[in-house]
């Protein structure tokens, strides 16, 4: 019995088929590694860590000629149970003003704090920074000068990766304790629009060190 003969692949269909097996292998791993990143800020998201640490670094958001947005107050607001219970030391106010604006996010922090019986020495006010990179590398920076090499971020839950990333690449040993409360937070539509934009943006500064201005590119609003 003769044996089927089978045609061999002309070298242009060879080379079709292998472009289409390295395209779906690289679809593949981009699925991947998108998936993964978003599951890893969903998982950081839900950690709060209340190690003792040198600083808590609160992480500007909006204010309003001296008032802190509701974004703002919660994260202030969580600071301050840290301090309160002994978790820190100091506290980092961190932010830089909008054009217009007579306060940085900084200036507001601090002011919120010390009202509510923070002594203005345990108050890091680091009014530089446009944006998370910026913010994070300038308190590092300062907390360097102090010997504060341990530090407890504080923001929202789906900021906390990306946040923690930055902070660990300025020479920080950070963890993460966010707020629960506040705007950012309240309804699942929210979380999973946060999610989707915080892993856009951690991608982007993995693979280019860079804040995540990009991200306008794909019509989400701009983020740190």
């Amino acid at each position: 019995m003769h044996g089927v003969r089978t045609t061999p692949l002309k070298p242009l269909a060879r080379i079709r088929r292998i472009v289409l097996r390295l395209v779906f292998g690289v679809l593949v791993i981009g699925m991947l590694v998108v998936g993964g990143t978003a599951f890893r800020v969903w998982q950081v998201a839900r950690v709060d860590d209340w190690t003792k640490a040198d600083v808590a670094i609160v992480l500007g958001a909006a204010q309003y000629n001296g008032v802190p947005s509701d974004v703002l107050a919660a994260r202030l607001e969580h600071a301050l149970g840290l301090y309160r219970e002994g978790v820190v030391s100091y506290i980092a106010t961190t932010g830089g003003r909008q054009p217009g604006d007579n306060f940085t996010e900084g200036q507001v922090g601090k002011l919120w704090l010390v009202k509510r019986g923070v002594p203005e020495d345990k108050v890091l006010q680091v009014g530089e920074g446009a944006d998370t990179l910026g913010s994070l590398r300038a308190v590092a920076s300062v907390a360097q000068e102090r010997s504060l090499g341990t530090a407890v971020i504080v923001s929202d839950p789906w900021h906390s990766l990306r946040a923690r990333t930055m902070a660990e690449d300025a020479g920080l040993k950070a963890w993460t304790s966010p707020t629960r409360v506040g705007p950012n937070v309240q309804t699942r539509e929210t979380q999973l629009y946060y999610i989707k934009r915080e892993t856009a943006a951690l991608l982007y500064y993995r693979l280019m060190k860079a804040h995540a201005g990009v991200i306008e590119e794909f019509n989400l609003p701009k983020i740190g």
